[in-house]
């Protein structure tokens, strides 16, 4: 009987190890089928025009997937940054800082259509994006709504996620911001091992239209599928650094952590 039980423990274990190694691609793509809310917190420094700018900005991205109709599903992907920032900008005529802030930044919400069928590993998703305008502070956002195009493709070949998502948005102006142009570009490489380990690396690089400048920082992390009782939530953490800065971004390196929470769908 010991025999009977301890066989049944160990293939519950690989079953569940399988399924964790499954899981754990699966939150590699941008849109799957997963109702998730991953936190993220990203520490950049060297920032603004005298180079001695700090920020800490961690967001808040819930991803909650809708059934549209039986060949289409709509992923929509919120991105509520909350900010604590210090000597981002000059004061205009002085050559100080303007400070610290700390408050929300502008929304960014995501509208993907995907087609539930997948070719050959390979899956899409297109729609609107949308700037909404909740900077609880002048220097923490543009305080004007934008919009404009975003498109994502993912391939999944074995163990391997590739794949880049890519939007622009545009934004009127008011006194304290110049209108928004920007191009965002995110090509990302991931691999996942069966016992949930994922290592992956990605670029989150813009173009700024107006003043012709790119700002382009890789990232490379480590992520482990883990839970907590029955909630499965990915760990991560990484590391990256700036290969090109624009007049407003940082240099130099930058440091991530991310709990990347799965739920249960509706």
């Amino acid at each position: 009987m010991k025999y009977f039980f301890l066989s049944v423990f160990l293939i519950s274990s690989s079953l569940l190890r399988a399924a964790d190694s499954e899981l754990a691609q699966e939150l590699t793509n941008p849109i799957a089928d997963l109702m998730t809310i991953p936190i993220q917190a990203t520490y950049d420094r060297n920032i603004g025009p005298i180079d001695k700018g700090t920020k800490l900005q961690t967001n808040i991205q819930p991803v909650i997937p809708f059934e549209l109709s039986q060949d289409y599903n709509l992923i929509t992907r919120t991105i509520l940054p909350v900010i604590k920032q210090k000597d981002i900008a000059l004061i205009p005529g002085t050559p100080m800082g303007t400070g610290s802030q700390f408050g929300t930044g502008d929304t960014s919400l995501s509208l993907f259509v995907s087609p539930k069928k997948v070719y050959h590993g390979v899956m899409w998703g297109a729609g609107p994006i949308i700037l909404l305008p909740t900077a609880s502070n002048d220097y923490l956002g543009t305080k004007e709504w934008g919009i404009g195009p975003s498109a994502v493709v993912v391939a999944m070949l074995g163990p391997w996620t590739l794949g880049g998502l890519a939007n622009h948005v545009w934004t009127g102006h008011n006194a304290q911001h110049e209108a928004v142009s920007n191009t965002f570009l995110q090509p990302f490489a991931a691999y996942t091992w069966p016992n949930a380990w994922t290592v992956s690396l990605q670029s989150e690089s813009t173009y700024n239209w107006r003043r012709k400048e790119w700002a382009v920082p890789f990232t490379a992390a480590v992520a482990k599928l883990v839970r907590f009782g029955k909630l499965p939530v990915s760990l991560q953490a990484g590391v990256g650094y700036w290969t090109n800065s624009s007049s407003t971004s940082p240099e130099g390196a930058r440091f991530r952590l991310q709990a990347n929470f799965v739920l249960p769908k509706f």
